[in-house]
Parts: structure tokens; C-alpha cells; sequence
């Protein structure tokens, strides 16, 4: 009987492949999202995250406040599919560039503030499962503030080492 019936669920799934590419990709986006969630993504890209105070309504959507060092000030970007301000016009190589090599869609380079160096080892699978949560969050029309170089004037709050 056990037999049979595994069978029966398997000519299933071959008659309808796209139920079985369903599943799987319901797996992939449960791994992305607990891959986005271990990593900590939320708590740069979210508005008001830095501050104690993340803003639900638009998680993943852009850091209103930057981090400042030796390499300016930085606000952490729209990671939502918004096509104007998040990742909604990248494709998936512009994006797993910047997570995994710490190259901007515009070639420049992505300071360690993000950590880069380290989701460098990220396996193929589980870049293409954060790629593909990303793309399924709501967008979120959100642009971060722009990065400051060193020295320059910046219009938003950012957070700062200070050395004793």
C-alpha cells in the first residue's frame, strides 16, 4: 500500500512539474529568509533599525542613519524590489556581486561596514536562496540617504567610532 501510494504521489508530480517546482522554490525562499535572518540584514536595512526602533512597514527598505569611519559616512540601501530605490531593476548577478564580492551595481566598492569579506563564503545555493527572498519582499519606495566621502558634509544621522 505504502508502495503504491508513492508512487501515486510521484506520476503526481511528474504530470505536474510546475507543483514540484513550486515546492522547491518555497524552500529556497524559506532558506533565504533564514539566511537574511542569521545575517543580521534587518538590522542595517531596515529604517529607524539603528536607532532602536525598526519600522515593520518597511523592513529591508533602506537605513534612514549611516555609519561613519575613515571611509565617510555610509547609509545601508533599499534591498527591497523597488525598481527606483531597491533592487527591483539589479539582476541576480548585479546583486550576489555586492553580497558576495562587495561590488556595487555601478562597479564601485562596497565598504566592510558591510560585510562582505565575510558572506564571501557563502555557497552558490545559499546565495541564490537570498536572492530569492529578497525578491519576494514588498517593495518599499525608499531612497537612503547618499553616502558621504571623507570630510564631506552629511544631511542625515550616522553612527561613529569613537577611540578613547
Amino acid at each position: 500500500m505504502r508502495l503504491t501510494t508513492a508512487l501515486l504521489g510521484l506520476a503526481c508530480l511528474a504530470a505536474h512539474p510546475t507543483a514540484a517546482r513550486a515546492q522547491s522554490g518555497d524552500a529556497l525562499v524559506t532558506r533565504g529568509q533564514y539566511l537574511v535572518t542569521i545575517m543580521d540584514c534587518t538590522g542595517c536595512h531596515t529604517p529607524g533599525a539603528l536607532a532602536g526602533r525598526p519600522d515593520p512597514n518597511r523592513r529591508l527598505g533602506g537605513s534612514d542613519i549611516g555609519f561613519g569611519g575613515p571611509f565617510g559616512v555610509v547609509y545601508p540601501r533599499n534591498l527591497t524590489p523597488d525598481k527606483d530605490t531597491g533592487l527591483g531593476a539589479w539582476t541576480d548577478a548585479e546583486i550576489g556581486r555586492a553580497i558576495r564580492e562587495g561590488v556595487a551595481r555601478d562597479g564601485s566598492v562596497l565598504v566592510p561596514v558591510m560585510p562582505w569579506p565575510s558572506y564571501a563564503v557563502l555557497t552558490p545555493d545559499d546565495l541564490r536562496a537570498i536572492i530569492a527572498f529578497l525578491r519576494t519582499l514588498p517593495p518599499v519606495r525608499f531612497a537612503s540617504p547618499a553616502n558621504v566621502k571623507p570630510g564631506g558634509r552629511t544631511t542625515a544621522p550616522y553612527l561613529g567610532v569613537i577611540s578613547p
